[in-house]
């Protein structure tokens, strides 16, 4: 359940799960939060026989920074070959728009709701960010993504610090954007924001979902 009158990215991002990454009270808040989505429309569903012209996909990305102000919505068409490369597109975009407004220390959460990228994305942080883990795992991404995970790669390690949080895509404020670019166009022309967040210090404590949501032994 969220908190009453906190930020939705935040909120989400406190609530979500970080594959492979402690997840601790505290250390965990960013100065700045993307959620991103991609979708894929293979053909537009005319008449029988006359599938029509191809559908466009999109691709969504929502930044707020840490205390709830939107830095930026896009909702832009997309004709990606397939779902997967879609959401991967989508995550280099935010990311790339996020460095063009941001200071290069900041720290940023990333709200996903595609399994495979947030482990890759969190699996790459702790391969290059001094950690004393090894990565859980090699990373592996759909083919066709050509050089946007390399893109994701080198955002990743510009930031200060990056985690990335598995969501449902039923909560995703990005979905709606990626889904149906076509209505919701008009969020692109919203005056462009370059803000800091006004603290990332904070005495609240939000227990991990790893330990919030975990039963007593059974017997």
């Amino acid at each position: 359940m969220a908190a009453y009158g906190r930020p939705t990215l935040r909120d989400l991002f406190d609530e979500s799960p970080t594959p492979h990454i402690a997840h601790p009270p505290r250390s965990h808040h960013r100065d700045f939060y993307i959620a991103t989505d991609g979708s894929f429309r293979p053909h537009s569903g005319g008449p029988v026989g006359d599938e029509g012209p191809p559908e466009r996909g999109g691709l969504g990305v929502v930044v707020e920074t840490f205390d709830g102000e939107r830095v930026v919505r896009l909702s832009v068409p997309d004709t990606a070959p397939d779902n997967n490369v879609a959401e991967y597109r989508a995550l280099h975009l935010g990311l790339d728009v996020l460095a063009s407004r941001a200071p290069a220390d900041a720290r940023v959460g990333l709200l996903i709701d595609h399994d495979q990228l947030a482990e890759n994305v969190n699996a790459e942080v702790l391969a290059t960010h001094g950690s004393a883990y090894d990565p859980p795992h090699g990373v592996s991404v759909p083919r066709g993504t050509g050089l946007h995970w390399r893109g994701i790669q080198a955002r990743v390690n510009g930031f200060g610090e990056v985690r990335a949080a598995r969501i449902s895509s039923d909560r995703n404020p990005a979905h709606s954007l990626a889904n149906a670019p076509h209505q919701y166009a008009h969020v692109n022309g919203e005056p462009d924001r370059c803000v800091l967040p006004k603290t990332t210090t904070t005495e609240e404590r939000v227990p991990p979902p790893s330990r919030a949501e975990r039963g007593g032994a059974s017997d």
